[in-house]
């Protein structure tokens, strides 16, 4: 059957024009053509269980962690089981149920594995699921072989679900398939309306398309039909490949936009395609709870629930935008009118930036040594340095945390210490595990950690890898990011600017006259924490606009951040020292240490070794500011 069928009126005019459809190319989220899709895997993890084990489709299977479920398939789904029973009711329910439990870590082992006694192991077992990971990562990249490279915009929702942006791949093909789209617009004004589609018929195939009102029907297609229309077709021979090369059923859901494609993806489950054309999207959204849209499951849903007395969508399309705005504000009112109407410019990110990672585990009963708690770090970094490999962490030029996190809990009690990973180092399970194994050993110099409770190793403060040559600073201070230099470090600028040595130009006279003064501390009005001493405004503040901006280098800076980072400096020489007296004088000396630094410019390596003379000195504010000098000079 052909999909496209011949129009006998040409000459009438579309009511969209030359612009939208130059907008479709360059994936603009506010054109009217655009094409969005949602893709989402059938009761994923349950068929990964299936595709393992050989499973047939029509036999119930559910995936056990311990005594609870966490996927049901659709047989299973069909005796009355859900994700709320225990293994126990399920097979009540259905007697010949495949319960497989997700793969465990073990203490001790160095891999997670399928262990037929899992479910009595809570104790010394953690769940894995990088199973099911390795299934999604391998469904992710035939998506990504199967689109063309340079017209792809993928992202990954979730481990089980994918939006694609298909309007410039829906744009090549409509240029390829109807030669009246590839001239110029009339008189080259882009606002001038297209022709209408060279068809009055489409063929939506075995896709759930949602229905329009009898008149809406009996009109010819417009040009956003057939966009939508041609991204399903991309969409269908997807979820072909997927079931055919993996073994895996989608579902999916074709629409303009994110919100929409998603809820048409759950509209008709399993191995389903539901189309929303634009007109449809109204008659779709009517049979819907306001909670089913993204973003209103939770308070500001209920809110809405609870103010105007309804959840039915239905209803609230009835609702004026001036209530919705008296009743939440313009900004909250407006977008909430709009989200309910189907309206939705969220762009496909192809690169969803994660934020954190952590794996942990409970311990009962506790666990009373550093060998126990050994095997459980080990098993964490394994289980981390895996969720990076799964978000393309340890590739080149790609996002990675800056550090790592160990909390600990005994007897009620947490404590944390946290680590820089350093970014001149190889991403490894060998090198968390050896970070992990630091933080417990700081937590143990606090004081008891028998037995624990709990251990939990995490990471943050991701951040895009440097591209070019890392300065030595990035390597030396604890907290400093990594600096990139220019890859002709030659040609670096090696000192401060003109204007930089001008500001600096009476530090000297600060250092010569040796005052000792209280140190004040305030905040800049950036609300960056800072330290000034008093009897010398005019130092600190120039070490202010140099040094205490914490990573955001002042722009007249020629050599970029030295960053030597004051409150480092002031941890390391305030040990044992707890009156304000006391307190002052280490105030000042950070001061000290960091003014110097900048006034002559020293490496990283001469701060620790001033702030460390100093220490062990135990010299006094007057005498640390001359030592500072010395201590510097000797260094470099």
């Amino acid at each position: 059957m052909s999909t496209l069928v011949p129009a006998s009126s040409p000459g009438r005019r579309s009511r969209f024009t030359y612009r939208h459809l130059s907008q479709l190319a360059s994936y603009s989220t506010s054109s009217p053509l655009r094409v969005v899709a949602h893709i989402d895997l059938d009761a994923f993890y349950a068929q990964c269980e299936m595709v393992r084990l050989g499973v047939p489709q029509d036999k119930p299977l559910a995936v056990q962690q311990w005594q609870g479920l966490i996927a049901v398939n659709y047989p299973a789904r069909a005796s009355g089981i859900t994700r709320h029973c225990n293994v126990t009711n399920a097979r009540k329910l259905c007697p010949n149920l495949i319960a497989q439990h997700v793969a465990t870590w073990r203490e001790g082992d160095d891999k997670w594995s399928y262990r037929d006694d899992a479910a009595a192991h809570i104790a010394t077992d953690k769940v894995s699921l990088d199973p099911y990971r390795m299934q999604s990562r391998r469904i992710l990249a035939l998506i990504k072989e199967l689109l063309p490279r340079d017209l792809q915009k993928v992202e990954k929702a979730s481990i089980d679900e994918v939006f694609l942006d298909l309007s410039a791949h829906v744009h090549s093909l409509l240029l390829d398939r109807f030669a009246e789209l590839t001239g110029p617009p009339p008189y080259d004004d882009a606002t001038e309306a297209l022709p209408l589609p060279s068809i009055v018929a489409l063929d939506w195939q075995a896709d759930a398309l949602v229905d329009l009102d009898e008149d809406e029907e009996a009109l010819d297609p417009d040009w956003d039909d057939v966009a939508i229309l041609t991204g399903s077709e991309i969409v269908r021979a997807i979820r072909a490949q997927i079931r055919e090369r993996l073994g895996y059923t989608c579902s999916a859901g074709v629409a303009n936009n994110k919100l929409i494609s998603k809820l048409g993806s759950g509209f008709k489950k399993p191995n389903c395609q539901t189309v929303i054309r634009s007109r449809a999207v109204h008659t779709f959204l009517a049979g819907f709870k306001l909670p089913k849209l993204r973003n209103l499951g939770g308070k500001l849903g209920d809110q809405v629930v609870s103010t105007f007395h309804t959840d039915n969508l239905e209803e609230l399309l009835n609702i004026a935008l001036s209530q919705f705005k008296a009743k939440f504000g313009d900004e909250t009112g407006i977008w909430l009118y709009n989200t309910i109407r189907g309206v939705d410019n969220t762009e496909v990110n192809p690169r969803t930036l994660i934020k954190s990672m952590l794996s942990a585990k409970s311990f009962r009963p506790s666990i009373n040594s550093f060998d126990q708690a050994n095997k459980w770090l080990r098993i964490f970094a394994a289980d981390l340095y895996s969720r990076l490999v799964d978000e393309g962490a340890t590739d080149d030029n790609k996002r990675r945390p800056r550090t790592v996190n160990l909390h600990h809990r005994t007897a009620g009690q947490t404590r944390s210490r946290q680590g820089p990973i350093s970014p001149g180092k190889v991403l490894s399970e060998a090198l968390l595990f050896t970070l992990a194994q630091d933080l417990l050993s700081q937590i143990s110099a606090d004081g008891t950690i028998w037995p624990c409770d709990n251990l939990s190793l995490s990471m943050g403060g991701f951040e895009d890898a440097i591209k070019g040559n890392m300065g030595i600073d990035s390597f030396l201070i604890k907290g400093a990011r990594p600096i990139s230099l220019p890859e002709d470090s030659d040609n670096a600028q090696d000192g401060p600017s003109k204007r930089a040595r001008n500001q600096l130009g009476g530090l000297h006279r600060f250092f010569a006259k040796q005052q000792s003064g209280s140190a004040d501390v305030g905040r800049d009005k950036d609300g960056v924490g800072f330290i000034g001493v008093e009897q010398h405004d005019d130092a600190a503040t120039a070490v202010k606009a140099q040094v205490w901006r914490w990573g955001q280098p002042s722009p007249d800076e020629g050599y970029q951040d030295r960053r030597a980072t004051r409150i480092g400096t002031w941890q390391r020489i305030s040990k044992g020292r707890k009156t304000p007296d006391q307190m002052t004088v280490v105030r000042g000396r950070a001061d000290a240490v960091c003014v110097q630094c900048v006034a002559e410019k020293h490496t990283p390596v001469g701060v620790e070794a001033a702030s460390s003379s100093m220490d062990k000195q135990d010299l006094n504010l007057d005498e640390s500011v001359g030592h500072a000098v010395k201590a510097f000079q000797a260094v470099t």
